[in-house]
């Protein structure tokens, strides 16, 4: 799977042999030579070629095709994990820290198909938000919709996680429509081509929908223009220079950086030496500093103690660090690998020597380490280093200076306020932790630091066992942090997907608005089917078909009959002159859930057909009261339609109920299950 000799890039289709012209890439490990960096493919033909077959092929898919693509993906890679789990020890990467990234660039796949069949409608067309009434008759409405861009998804990724770091930018990207071109970082870039020869081969995607570029991007970047997006993840210099260039200046092109992050973690004020969130915040903290040897941009960097525990948790600490074993990532005993180069170790080294001069080195030793298995000249391995800062206060380099590798500083802090006050020094983090098992601090926490840091992740003793760790981005949430950390957001569910499409606004008729999403809006036009809806399989149904049913009179009896029945004898369905004094009810009311099932009487066929099941409502509200003498008849519209499985999918009906003068009571979608099979009758 690793090209010994050099390293290729994937563009239009083929894989492209560089010269021998540049950088050697050598082994975390055994600092061995494993390939060479050289020259520079036809990068603006990658775009275009991007454009011309990529984008168009993936938008001729729907979302949920998209999504079943990206499910058969993430199956097929997982079927390979072991080769790729062999290619990321070279990295410097334990078994463990290869199951977060690779795995969790696979469990990002996934959790992607699923939102996109979830949450995504089988169309083309994303609506965002709700509808906007813009006219006094509902005859002129808007609505915000999301579109694939046009052009693609340049990601320009770091060392640290070859594998995850492309997948979660991909995942959003693909669902999203739009291609990628994908530039990893030269010391780990091979394992992330191992990841795209493994996708190239399968087959899944459509030609031209992902293309990698091992070695510089020549100028891709001048290329670039408004239709595009860049997303960068990396140092804060880098990002800088990127993100200042003229040219994507001048493009308005979208761009994303996660960068630098001095991540902090609090322990609460609550907490006590022995207790289970004292050990919980110990382990948290040691985890942070040992996995992927602390080249984690989530990694914690500073350490925020009360004063009075400040030696227990120094102590436990060292404790904790002292017992990690330190060697070969692919030993089973092994619990910290090497950084990724020893150039990467003399940068770590380097922000060391800055540091020192305002803290104290309270463990490890950063120019000498026990190592098994390997050869700690040769590799480049590192002792962990734990720092104590006296003065955080009047301190600069703590909050300003990120050791990119196993180091951490801990600092005392005197109150809830002035812990918050540390925190923000960062200047802005991608996360910060804090253990209590007091909401109150929590609280106070996310109220004076929410604003600094892009998430905040609290854990105590109920929790604990459940929780992904301080350190674990999902993507479910947003993964980003203002200012220090770029001013950016990645993943968060369908956020992710929404930053590669272009939102507009729509405004129209209903039925412009109806035939654009997709989806019936109130005012489009209905039609009538040849049966009952009921009668008609999932794949005979059309949108905007309508059932128009009987009117039935609701009665006092009725009533009563219902408040017994239930046990519901709420005063305004029961005491007439109680109910007058309310400013809602005219006299005594019909039970709106009594409405709920004379209406389904209404409407429902009870024979065995295409519909399944009723899984639900959504939206119900009651518009206007019901007395006894009204009569109700209901409108009942298919609104949207989402195939789920081999053999059903789910139909949303809007549900209207009206009285004798037309006024709208109550409305509702239903959701039911409805069969793929023949319709009733045909």
């Amino acid at each position: 799977m690793l090209d010994q000799d050099h390293f290729s890039s994937y563009a239009m289709g083929h894989w492209l042999r560089s010269d021998s012209s540049g950088r050697q890439v050598r082994s975390a490990v055994t600092g061995e030579t494993l390939g060479v960096l050289g020259g520079v493919p036809d990068v603006a033909a990658m775009r275009d070629y991007a454009k011309s077959h990529g984008g168009p092929a993936l938008r001729a898919l729907n979302f949920h095709d998209r999504a079943r693509m990206l499910k058969a993906l993430a199956l097929h890679l997982k079927a390979h994990r072991k080769a790729l789990y062999d290619l990321s020890f070279l990295t410097g990467a334990t078994l463990a820290d290869s199951q977060i990234d690779i795995d969790g660039g696979i469990g990002t796949l996934l959790v992607y198909a699923s939102k996109g069949r979830r949450e995504m409608p089988e169309g083309f067309v994303l609506p965002d938000g709700e509808l906007e009434v813009l006219s006094r008759d509902g005859s002129f409405l808007g609505q915000h919709v999301l579109t694939p861009r046009q052009g693609i998804s340049l990601q320009i990724n770091a060392f640290n996680f070859p594998v995850w770091g492309m997948l979660e930018k991909l995942a959003p990207s693909l669902l999203a429509g739009v291609p990628s071109l994908v530039k990893p970082a030269s010391d780990t870039g091979y394992l992330t081509q191992a990841v795209v020869r493994l996708i190239a081969d399968s087959g899944i995607l459509p030609d031209g929908a992902l293309q990698l570029i091992m070695g510089a991007t020549g100028d891709l970047l001048d290329c670039l223009d408004a239709q595009d997006t860049v997303g960068f993840t990396g140092s804060a210099a880098t990002a800088m220079a990127l993100r200042s260039r003229p040219s994507l200046l001048q493009n308005a092109v979208r761009f994303t950086s996660e960068q630098d992050s001095l991540n902090g973690s609090v322990l609460g004020p609550d907490i006590e030496p022995g207790s289970a969130e004292f050990d919980l915040f110990i382990t948290e903290v040691h985890r942070e500093m040992t996995t992927k040897a602390g080249q984690k941009c989530t990694a914690i960097r500073r350490i925020m103690v009360p004063e009075a525990h400040l030696q227990a948790v120094t102590a436990a600490l060292s404790e904790r660090l002292a017992a990690t074993k330190i060697g070969h990532p692919a030993q089973k005993e092994t619990q910290m690998g090497a950084l990724v180069s020893q150039a990467q170790r003399e940068d770590v080294r380097g922000k060391l020597q800055l540091l020192a001069g305002e803290c104290d080195v309270v463990f490890g030793d950063a120019q000498h380490c026990v190592v098994s298995g390997a050869d700690a000249k040769e590799g480049a391995f590192m002792s962990p280093v734990l720092l104590n800062c006296p003065d955080p206060d009047a301190a600069k380099t703590v909050h300003e200076i990120e050791a990119f590798g196993p180091v951490s500083t801990v600092m005392a802090y005197r109150d809830v306020p002035h812990a918050i006050s540390l925190l923000n020094k960062g200047g802005g983090s991608l996360v910060a932790s804090v253990i209590t098992h007091d909401p109150q601090v929590a609280r106070q926490v996310v109220l004076g630091a929410g604003a600094f840091h892009g998430r905040l992740y609290f854990n105590d003793r109920v929790s604990q066992a459940e929780s992904t760790g301080h350190g674990a981005p999902l993507p479910h949430m947003v993964h980003g942090g203002p200012g220090r950390a770029g001013g950016s957001e990645e993943l968060g569910g369908l956020r992710g997907v929404k930053h590669f499409m272009q939102r507009s606004a729509i405004q129209g008729s209903p039925d412009m608005l109806s035939a654009i999403t997709g989806i019936w809006v109130t005012g489009a036009a209905e039609h009538v089917g040849p049966a009952h809806p009921f009668t008609r399989s999932f794949d005979a149904l059309q949108i905007g078909e309508t059932l128009h049913t009987a009117a039935r009179e609701v009665t006092l009896a009725d009533i009563e009959h219902f408040a017994e029945f239930t046990g519901d004898r709420f005063y305004a369905h029961m005491d007439a002159e109680a109910a007058k004094a309310n400013p809602f009810f005219p006299d005594r009311v019909a039970h709106g859930y009594l409405l709920l099932s004379f209406a389904a009487g209404l409407f429902v066929e009870p024979s065995p057909g295409p519909v399944l099941a009723n899984t639900g409502l959504n939206a119900l509200s009651f518009q206007k009261p019901v007395v006894a003498g009204d009569c109700i008849s209901v409108q009942l519209t298919v609104k949207r339609k989402t195939r789920r499985t081999e053999a059903y999918g789910e139909v949303r009906w809007h549900v209207a109920l009206r009285n004798q003068d037309r006024d709208l009571v109550a409305e509702y979608e239903l959701l039911t299950m409805n069969s793929y099979g023949e319709t009733k009758g045909a």
